[in-house]
């Protein structure tokens, strides 16, 4: 695998919108996102067509693979972050240029919608890209300490690293209103028991999906998955989506379930009715309620680096990334 340098302080970050525009942001919201990083230590720019807004909140494939080529290519920029998920950022993968992010690897971060890049980019050129924070979260306020913990965890250090739980967890509506959140008690869950030492490949589930049959998508077999699913997802297409993936995956290693939303409705009576139609599930490792996907906080994991996962104790250790 290609890994990227890791960011440090005094590095440019670019931050770019290859799904939804930034124009659906505030400009309070971006102030505060763009401090919160320039107080970590980094130089935040812009690309340039991220605030073009058409009727679907996004721009155009031209306008987006320009910045995100422009972001690759600039040998000032050292890390790029995505501005927020989408819908449609896997209309950008027969378009980019693959030779040139591997002739210019460099720290590549979003998740959900941006799943489909990010996976994209791994499959084709080898390079490890990160599902974690976008640029948005940054301007998240309660609960960013952890999120921010682990992004320089993942993101800034070369030493490998266990991921503990947050103490707490949130599914509210914090972009609305910062001050009235309201906060869980934190609890990974084991579904299965036991231990898998593989590369790490997923993401947002539904997104992965959409690259079954492309060139973009992974070879999944001997790996571990790390899947979460939005807040458009109900147990019903959940199981139709996991059942899909499991198909095409083979043989896998292990499982890691991102926490679900509260408006999913799924119950973990509804999970685990899931989970115990796939007999592979009942042999390999299996987490789920993890710190990751649409609540929050979450972590930043590598796409394409390796982990120890321990489901007995609980314990995913990131060894290279």
């Amino acid at each position: 695998m290609l890994t990227p340098t890791k960011l440090k302080t005094g590095d440019e970050i670019r931050v770019i919108a290859p799904s939804c525009s930034a124009s659906i942001l505030s400009e309070e919201g971006i102030q505060i996102a763009k401090k919160r990083l320039e107080d970590l230590g980094f130089i935040v720019t812009f690309g340039k067509h991220i605030f073009k807004n058409d009727i679907q909140d996004s721009s155009s494939i031209a306008e987006r693979l320009e910045d995100l080529h422009d972001a690759f290519q600039d040998t000032n920029v050292k890390g790029i972050l995505t501005v927020i998920g989408g819908f449609n950022s896997n209309e950008l993968l027969p378009y980019i240029d693959y030779d040139c992010i591997q002739k210019n690897p460099k720290v590549f971060c979003g998740y959900s919608d941006i799943t489909a890049i990010a996976s994209a980019i791994t499959t084709k050129t080898g390079l490890i890209t990160y599902s974690g924070p976008h640029f948005s979260s940054f301007q998240m306020e309660k609960a960013q300490e952890y999120q921010t913990e682990y992004f320089k965890k993942c993101l800034m250090q070369d030493e490998s690293y266990i991921i503990n739980p947050s103490t707490q967890w949130s599914d509210d509506a914090w972009y609305i209103n910062q001050d009235d959140r309201k906060f869980e008690v934190t609890s990974w869950k084991v579904y299965n028991e036991g231990e898998a030492c593989a590369q790490l490949f997923g993401g947002n589930l539904c997104t992965m999906n959409l690259l079954q049959g492309t060139e973009y998508m992974p070879n999944l077999q001997g790996k571990v998955l790390f899947i979460e699913d939005d807040e458009m997802t109900i147990p019903e297409t959940f199981a139709r989506d996991i059942t899909s993936l499991l198909q095409v995956a083979g043989k896998i290693e292990g499982l890691v379930i991102g926490r679900f939303q509260r408006v999913s409705k799924m119950t973990e009576e509804h999970l685990l009715f899931i989970l115990d139609k796939h007999p592979i599930l009942k042999s390999i490792p299996v987490l789920y309620d993890v710190d990751f996907g649409h609540t929050q906080p979450i972590i930043t994991f590598p796409i394409g680096g390796f982990v120890e996962l321990n489901s007995r104790v609980k314990q995913i250790k990131v060894t290279r990334f």
